[in-house]
């Protein structure tokens, strides 16, 4: 009776027979979900409420001037989550649509995730021959002060795309961190060049007492329910699954991710991997921001974020393999490329990561490196 998404899932039928009247079924309902799952909050909340209801009306703001402070907070916050949680059951992503950041996924991403902050939902996907499917979605809680995270400590969850790191197992962590934690690479080099610092944000569960937080309960880390999170451990993948955390997501037709700015991106990158298999240093510094070059030669040293990339494999054809890039527009507008570069007659070759910014219709790259 612990499986991921089913106790809001029954929540949700409760708040439906409660609607339309049929209280005594609801009841038992909720009943029964406290029999299985007795410390979720916000059914104990909704079953206070429906026993209250028989008497008199449920409980409204003025009668939080009667319980303590602490109770009151916890009253509210639970509110809040149960208000998150209709919103998400009423305004469903469209069916077939996709984040707009996922502009294109490799083979290698056998799975995605993007989080609605607005909405404290996770979104699942599975990547296939068909593109992306969604899989599942989940209620999240995010950082006290909201997102946006900018400084250590600011207990901010910050926004961007970033890559699952690793997975770490629950018998390495304190009771804190629920069913395990799924770290990212906040801050990425996007963050560091801003000037963002900080670190250390997990994707995590819940102690054992607690079935869920409120929506800013977090220093900064992403929290799911403990069954949510022991299904996404099961099923993501560290270093290839992309996370992207929005303010608010916009959701797409997948004929859609290939805007025009994004065609004259492509063809920027094309052109790149041109002047790099050609050995034509002049051009292939074109591609780069100009402040990567530090010692103001401009010659094949290259960019101190890429240190000796820049030259290796200079002049030898290859080809991108399992290439996908993923978009992040805030005050600029970024494309996040990781590919194997392969060269002609090989199998294999470097993974690499690249971030790109665009200037006007001109994109360059601002940093570079090998990741596997």
């Amino acid at each position: 009776m612990t499986a991921d998404g089913l106790a809001e899932a029954r929540l949700i039928e409760v708040y439906k027979l409660a609607g339309q009247g049929r209280t005594r079924e609801a009841l038992q309902r909720t009943e029964a979900l406290l029999r299985d799952y007795p410390h979720f909050q916000l059914a104990q909340l909704v079953h206070g409420d429906m026993l209250t209801a028989r008497n008199r009306p449920t409980r409204g703001p003025d009668e939080l001037a009667s319980v303590s402070p602490d109770a009151a907070q916890t009253l509210t916050e639970l509110r809040q989550e149960s208000l998150l949680r209709l919103k998400a059951l009423r305004e469903r992503p469209p069916a077939g649509h996709v984040p707009s950041q996922f502009v294109q996924l490799s083979v290698r991403n056998k799975h995605a995730m993007a989080i609605d902050t607005s909405r404290a939902r996770l979104y699942l996907f599975e990547n296939g021959p068909e593109g992306l499917k969604l899989l599942a979605d989940y209620y999240i809680s995010v950082g006290k002060q909201g997102v946006g995270k900018s400084l250590e400590g600011d207990m901010r969850t910050p926004l961007g795309v970033y890559f699952v790191t690793s997975q770490v197992d629950p018998k390495k962590l304190k009771d804190f961190y629920g069913a395990g934690a799924l770290p990212i690479n906040y801050p990425n080099p996007y963050d560091t060049r801003h000037g963002k610092t900080g670190g250390g944000i997990w994707l995590h569960g819940t102690p054992p007492g607690q079935f869920a937080r409120a929506p800013r309960a977090s220093d900064g880390c992403v929290v799911l329910a403990n069954p949510d999170l022991q299904r996404i451990m099961r099923t993501v993948q560290s270093r290839t699954t992309p996370v992207v955390i929005a303010q608010s997501l916009n959701w797409v037709a997948p004929s859609q991710l290939m805007a025009p700015e994004v065609k004259v991106f492509a063809d920027t990158l094309s052109a790149w991997r041109e002047a790099k298999s050609k050995g034509d240093v002049q051009r292939l510094q074109s591609f780069y921001n100009s402040d990567m070059f530090q010692d103001g030669k401009g010659n094949v040293e290259g960019p101190p974020s890429v240190g000796a990339d820049f030259s290796t494999g200079l002049g030898r054809e290859f080809e991108f393999k399992d290439l996908s890039y993923l978009r992040w527009t805030d005050s600029s507008d970024t494309m996040v490329v990781t590919f194997g570069e392969v060269a002609r007659g090989s199998r294999t070759g470097p993974v690499k990561r690249q971030y790109w910014v665009r200037a006007g219709r001109q994109w360059k790259i601002f940093f570079e490196g090998v990741i596997g």
